[in-house]
């Protein structure tokens, strides 16, 4: 390969990250969780993304919505966290909300000229569906996510993903900037170091190799027995009954640009869902996914311990290693270094960061 890494100053600088907030995060599909986590009519949960908080809510009508967290009387965040509720009710000056984000109650507005509640309503968030997965864009003019993502669709198609259950969400606050953690989840270059005591002794680089990708998304793939959401030695749940091809003899590593990666492997599916905070700071959410089968089966409560294990172990590797990597590049003398030929889709990555940020 004859490519250099990005500058430090695409890890380190405030003003390169606002860059990516206003040439990205403000326009790409920004993956924001799974459906079924909000599976009945007024659940909901909240988040932070690239600065603008959001709700994420199931309506009466069945429907998930996104909205604008801010008042539209005097602009605070309606609500915190996750939960149930039959309306949005905000804690500064008690204006109410419907499921549906509309205005139905106010306090002292009899007096305030032309005053139309239907006007005031809170401010709807673009969100759409794929595989079960929940995607927003501030972006009116993006194509559908079934587009953005090409190929993929067909790619994933025999893990079922629409049916699979998340069991566990994980949150971690992470110093690094949120490229370096994406960077080191689709390398393969990295588990003979970083993780020699856990994924190495099952699938070592060489067992991995990038794929074509025809999408707003890269790919890496491990031919491997077992599943590689395990450590060695360790049982788990039988194989997804579906799988077929490639799906059926190893793991799948997918970067869903711009901020999420997937591991797919043959008995379950987990995510790694990274939101942007600062330059240097990136909160990472950790989601663990089953067939609706498995997770329904007797033993599930007991085995599944075995999969939070591993992924907490080696998501432990991988921050201590991002959160090392950020401070070398924070400093004034910290320079470009080059790629080896096992790391092209971190260079595919910048690429595509370069891509949008430049334009």
């Amino acid at each position: 390969m004859e490519a250099e890494t990005l500058p430090p100053a695409a890890y380190a600088s405030r003003e390169f990250y606002a860059r990516e907030v206003e040439r990205i995060f403000m326009r790409e599909w920004n993956f924001v969780g799974r459906a079924e986590v909000i599976p009945n009519a007024g659940d909901y949960f909240t988040l932070e993304l690239a600065g603008v908080p959001l709700i994420v809510v199931r309506g009466e009508d069945g429907r998930v919505r996104a909205l604008a967290n801010s008042c539209r009387h005097r602009g605070s965040m309606v609500v915190e966290g996750e939960g149930h509720c039959r309306a949005f009710r905000c804690p500064y000056h008690a204006w109410v909300y419907g499921l549906d984000g509309a205005l139905r109650g106010t306090q002292e507005m009899q007096k305030t000229v032309d005053f139309d509640p239907a006007n005031y309503g809170l401010v709807p968030v673009r969100l759409e569906t794929w595989n079960g997965f929940l995607f927003v864009t501030f972006n009116a003019d993006q194509a559908p996510v079934s587009e953005y993502y090409g190929d993929l669709t067909a790619k994933l198609a025999s893990y079922r993903m629409d049916d699979m259950l998340c069991v566990r969400r994980k949150t971690f606050e992470v110093k690094c900037n949120w490229k370096l953690f994406v960077e080191n989840a689709m390398e393969e270059l990295h588990i003979a170091t970083v993780h020699r005591q856990t994924i190495h002794k099952y699938a070592p680089p060489d067992t991995h190799a990038p794929e074509e990708a025809r999408g707003q998304y890269c790919a890496l793939y491990s031919k491997h027995a077992g599943s590689m959401a395990l450590l060695e030695g360790d049982r788990g749940f039988p194989r997804i009954e579906t799988l077929a091809g490639k799906p059926a003899e190893g793991t799948y590593f997918i970067m869903l640009y711009p901020m999420t990666m997937l591991g797919c492997t043959i008995d379950c599916m987990w995510y790694l869902e990274l939101l942007p905070r600062a330059a240097d700071r990136t909160t990472l959410i950790h989601g663990g996914c089953f067939p609706r089968k498995t997770v329904e089966g007797p033993d599930f409560a007991e085995v599944s311990q075995r999969y939070f294990h591993r992924w907490d172990t080696t998501i432990g590797e991988d921050i201590e290693a991002s959160e090392r990597q950020q401070a070398g590049l924070s400093s004034p003398l910290a320079a470009r270094g080059r790629f080896s030929f096992r790391e092209s889709l971190v260079h595919e990555i910048d690429n595509w960061v370069l891509d949008r940020v430049l334009a």
